[in-house]
């Protein structure tokens, strides 16, 4: 999803947690008297993201205190009505427009009564009722609410509202709460962070860079969730330099990198292999990329630098977006090594698709015609290629 930029419901600046950067100590900036008011709330989520204490529906509480004190925008003015105004309500009124900002409170109390009633379940409290919402009319809702914060400013507002600690405590607490709507809150993260640094810089505050990476490696993730999972971090990371640099750093990246891109069907499918390919490419070609980063996830290149990627009976697209890695990496003089110690048989390969791709025709000519050239070019950079000089680190 691409964010368009709307009228701002939020003119407010935004006021963020304490961020952690690696390697300090924690920084607190100023806060306002407002904000003062929920940091007893706010100390229940620890700087990992994860819930503090022994109870992982903390962040339920933190919900239902939000949606009664604030609603994301400025306070109410509570002067008269003017007669503008009078007329643009009467037209509201008559023509039904939709109050985003609103709506994403009404979406969220109903998100709130729903996770307590799962809450409930999974505590024995009140077995045997009947949810206040269907799964499937709160998965419509949480659609709902993705479309509206695919919108930059009414993402921010989401922000305003303490949205993304919500979602990623639904997320977390996995006990109880249908697959289906974690997955829909995995969505949501991916669309509410895409090209928008304010909420990936605090997404990162959230620490969810790491408990989502923490999650993706349980054994008992299943795949769906994992693809969602991958599609979030990526959003989250991609295009900033502090998000970028954090995930570089993290001790699991290069295991959630491998796994998402593991061949074997009973571990992945062809959609996780595929965001984690886009993922992956995004990251080892980004400008922020460097000789360092491309080691660090030396193994997960090797990967993709396989038949498994590149040979005839591949996925379409994967074979496309590996080649097109390869060749952009080459280019950069990223990772040489490792392709170099494959030269013979990417050599191979590429002859061979060459070959086949050559002989198409028609439509199916011009549908390979990116491939051709990709791998065209990819050769020609593998027969110039010079071994790069091993460096310590």
């Amino acid at each position: 999803h691409t964010q368009t930029q709307t009228t701002n419901p939020d003119s407010r600046t935004l006021q963020y947690p304490s961020f952690l950067i690696p390697g300090r100590e924690l920084i607190k900036p100023q806060r306002t008297q407002n904000n003062q008011l929920n940091q007893n709330k706010l100390n229940t989520m620890s700087a990992s993201g994860s819930s503090g204490g022994a109870d992982p529906w903390a962040w339920l509480g933190l919900l239902k205190w939000t949606l009664a004190h604030q609603d994301g925008t400025k306070p109410s003015d509570l002067s008269p009505m003017s007669e503008e105004d009078k007329s643009f309500l009467e037209k509201v009124m008559k023509e039904g427009i939709i109050d985003e900002g609103e709506r994403m409170r009404f979406i969220l109390q109903e998100f709130s009564k729903s996770m307590e009633y799962y809450k409930s379940q999974v505590d024995g409290s009140n077995t045997g009722v009947e949810p206040p919402i269907s799964p499937d009319a709160m998965e419509d809702l949480l659609q709902e609410l993705r479309d509206i914060v695919e919108q930059v400013d009414y993402a921010r507002a989401f922000v305003s509202l303490k949205g993304l600690q919500f979602l990623l405590g639904a997320i977390t607490s996995s006990s109880g709460i249908p697959e289906s709507i974690r997955n829909m809150c995995l969505g949501i993260i991916a669309t509410v962070a895409q090209n928008n640094p304010p909420v990936q810089k605090e997404l990162l505050e959230l620490g969810a860079i790491k408990t989502l990476s923490d999650l993706f490696l349980k054994d008992d993730c299943p795949i769906s969730t994992k693809t969602r999972i991958v599609q979030a971090i990526s959003a989250t990371v991609r295009n900033y330099d502090l998000t970028e640099g954090v995930f570089e750093q993290l001790p699991q990246a290069p295991l959630l990198m491998v796994e998402g891109l593991n061949p074997n069907p009973v571990i992945t499918n062809e959609s996780l292999r595929s965001k984690t390919l886009f993922f992956l490419k995004a990251f080892l070609t980004s400008d922020l990329s460097t000789v360092a980063r491309a080691n660090k996830f030396c193994d997960a290149i090797a990967i993709v630098a396989d038949p498994q990627y590149l040979d005839d009976g591949s996925n379409s697209q994967l074979r496309e977006s590996s080649i097109s890695l390869l060749k952009q990496l080459i280019e950069r003089h990223l990772a040489v090594n490792i392709l170099l110690e494959r030269k013979d048989m990417l050599a191979s390969l590429g002859v061979h698709r060459i070959s086949q791709l050559r002989t198409l025709t028609g439509e199916e000519a011009e549908i390979a015609q990116t491939e051709l050239q990709e791998w065209e070019s990819f050769l020609v950079l593998l027969a110039r290629a010079k071994p790069e000089d091993k460096k310590p680190g």
